[in-house]
C-alpha cells in the first residue's frame, strides 16, 4: 500500500485487502484521522474496547450503519449535540432498527429479543440445522463443485433462522433468492437502504406472517415476539415487532452466512488444516473463533460523539464519527502476537471483536456459531477434500478472491470450490 492515505469508504483496494489499510492507519496511532470522510478510525483493540464498552451517552449508535458517509441532517454547534441529534434521529439511515438505538430505548427492546433468543431456544433448533445441512449437501455433492457462499452458506443461514422464525417452508427458497441481492456501498445504496427502515421491502410480507399470528399463534419467535411484554408489563405495538421481526430476520442471516464462506475459504486454502478438523471435529469451534478474529465478516462499525471527549488520548469534538475497526483491533500486535498467522490454539482468540463488544455485541452470536459449526461438521463429515477452484480463483498462493463492494461488511462475491465426497 502506497504511503498516501488511500480512501477506506470508496477505493476498491481496500475492499479486496482491508488488513493492509488497517496496519498503514495503526502505523498512524490506534487512533488517527481519515481524510476522506473526516471521520476517526479506531484500529488499537484498546482502543475499540474503549469506545464500544463506554455507557455514559458518550457514543451514539445512531449513525452505527453506514457510519461517516451518510453525513449529519444537522449542523454541529458546541460541545454537546446530543439534542440536536433526539431532535432529528428519524432523518437518518436505519433510524427505525435496533442496530441505531441508544440508552433506555435500545436497553428495552433488546431485552425483549434476548428473552426470546435462550440458549435453549437455540438449542432446540439443533436437530433442524443438521437436517438443513445434510439436504443442502444431497443436493450439491453429486455435482463434484458448487458456489459454497451462496448455494451453501447463504442459503443455510437464510433457511435457519427462517426456520427459527416460522417462515413458512413455501416462502424460504424465495427468501433466499430475494436476500441473495448483492450489497453495495461503494455504487450507492439503493433508496430503501438508506431510509429509517432500509428492510421496508419485507414489511407487506412479514406483517402478513404477523397477523396470521395474531389469529392463530405458534410455536415460533414471531409468535413469542407477538406475545413478549417489556419490562413493565405493557406490549410492543403491532408496527414496532414487525421492525423487531424483520430486523431479526435480516441480521440472522447476513453476517452468519459471510462467515460460513469465509471459513470454506480457509479451509480450501489449507488442506492440513481441513485434514486435522476432519479428524477432529471437536475443534471447529475454535476453529471458527480464530475465524472471527482472523478476517471477520463486520470490519468496522460506527459511533458519533454526542460531546467532546477523547479517545486513546486523542481529542475528539463533538460531532465526530468513529469507524471502530472491529477487524483492525482483531489485527492489533499489542493484543494478539503474530496476529496475520492463523492460529486455532491462539490462547486468547475469543477476546476477538467478530460479533462487536458492548451493549450492541451481537444478539445472535451463539446461534450463528451453531449454525456455523453445523454446517461446517456436515461438509467435513461428507466429503474427502474440499478445494477452491484453480480455475476461477487461480492457482494456490495466488488467489483471486473477489469482495462484495461495501466498506462495512467483508463478504465473498462468489467462492467455487470442488469436492469429492465421501461414499
Amino acid at each position: 500500500m502506497s504511503e498516501a492515505d488511500p480512501d477506506f469508504f470508496s477505493d476498491p483496494v481496500v475492499i479486496q485487502d482491508p488488513r493492509a489499510y488497517f496496519d498503514h492507519m495503526r502505523a498512524k496511532g490506534p487512533v488517527a484521522w481519515e481524510p476522506y470522510q473526516h471521520s476517526l478510525m479506531v484500529t488499537g483493540w484498546d482502543e475499540a474496547t474503549e469506545v464500544l464498552n463506554r455507557r455514559d451517552g458518550t457514543f451514539s449508535a445512531a449513525v452505527n450503519v453506514l457510519g461517516p458517509v451518510q453525513g449529519l441532517p444537522f449542523p454541529v454547534e458546541g460541545p454537546d449535540i446530543g439534542a440536536a441529534l433526539d431532535a432529528h434521529r428519524h432523518e437518518m439511515a436505519w433510524s427505525d432498527h435496533l442496530a441505531c438505538f441508544d440508552g433506555e430505548f435500545h436497553a428495552v427492546h433488546r431485552q425483549l429479543m434476548t428473552d426470546l433468543l435462550t440458549y435453549k431456544r437455540i438449542k432446540a433448533n439443533e436437530t433442524y440445522l443438521y437436517a438443513l445441512a445434510d439436504r443442502l449437501l444431497d443436493a450439491l455433492l453429486p455435482r463434484g463443485g458448487c458456489n459454497a457462499s451462496v448455494e451453501y452458506a447463504h442459503a443455510a443461514a437464510t433457511y435457519a433462522i427462517s426456520d427459527l422464525m416460522g417462515i413458512p417452508v413455501e416462502d424460504r427458497a424465495g427468501l433466499v433468492e430475494l436476500l441473495g441481492v448483492p450489497p453495495s456501498q461503494i455504487d450507492g445504496e439503493a433508496v430503501h437502504r438508506v431510509g429509517s427502515d432500509p428492510l421496508i421491502f419485507l414489511k407487506e410480507r412479514f406483517d402478513g406472517y404477523l397477523r396470521d399470528r395474531v389469529a392463530e399463534p405458534r410455536a415460533d419467535l414471531m409468535s413469542e415476539l407477538l406475545a413478549s411484554h417489556y419490562r413493565d408489563g405493557t406490549s410492543p405495538s403491532f408496527a414496532r415487532v414487525s421492525l423487531l421481526a424483520r430486523f431479526l430476520f435480516g441480521a440472522g442471516q447476513d453476517t452468519t452466512s459471510r462467515l460460513i464462506a469465509m471459513c470454506i475459504r480457509e479451509l480450501g486454502d489449507d488442506k492440513a488444516l481441513q485434514a486435522r478438523l476432519r479428524a477432529e471435529p471437536a475443534l471447529i469451534p475454535d476453529f471458527i473463533e480464530e475465524m472471527l478474529r482472523h478476517d471477520a465478516p463486520v470490519k468496522v462499525v460506527y459511533r458519533l460523539a454526542t460531546r467532546d471527549t477523547a479517545v486513546g488520548g486523542v481529542p475528539v469534538p463533538a460531532g465526530t464519527v468513529l469507524t471502530v475497526g472491529l477487524s483492525a483491533a482483531n489485527n492489533d500486535p499489542r493484543h494478539f502476537a503474530d496476529p496475520a498467522r492463523f492460529d486455532i490454539t491462539r490462547p486468547n482468540k475469543r477476546d476477538h471483536m467478530g460479533f462487536s463488544k458492548g451493549v450492541h455485541g451481537c444478539l445472535g452470536a451463539p446461534l450463528a456459531r451453531m449454525e456455523a459449526r453445523v454446517a461446517l461438521e456436515r461438509l467435513l463429515a461428507r466429503t474427502r477434500d474440499v478445494r477452491v477452484s484453480d480455475a476461477h480463483h487461480g492457482p494456490a498462493g495466488a488467489r483471486r478472491y473477489s469482495y462484495e463492494p461495501t466498506y462495512t461488511f467483508r463478504n465473498l462475491t462468489d467462492l467455487m470450490i470442488e469436492f469429492d465426497p465421501v461414499g
